[in-house]
């Protein structure tokens, strides 16, 4: 069963994260290197704080993700 599109959902409002359901973007060398495609985002249907939370307009997959989580085990470049 997919669900429907968030009636939230804004093409204005999207994220350029990896879709767990779908990846629709794994193939894409757009992606793969890390820029913003712009046929494979997400949209952000809302936040709160760090934490996103999103739909793929591809397979309509929702889900979170705390962004912050991902920053915190980043290490600053030695000055």
């Amino acid at each position: 069963m997919v669900l429907p599109i968030d009636p939230d959902a804004d093409k204005s409002r999207r994220a350029w994260l990896a879709c767990p359901n779908c990846d629709h973007g794994a193939a894409c060398q757009v992606c793969r290197d890390g820029r913003n495609c712009h046929t494979h985002w997400q949209y952000l249907i809302s936040n709160c704080a760090a934490v996103v939370h999103l739909q793929c307009p591809t397979c309509a997959h929702l889900w979170s993700l705390d962004t912050g989580v991902h920053r915190r085990g980043r290490r600053r470049p030695a000055a």
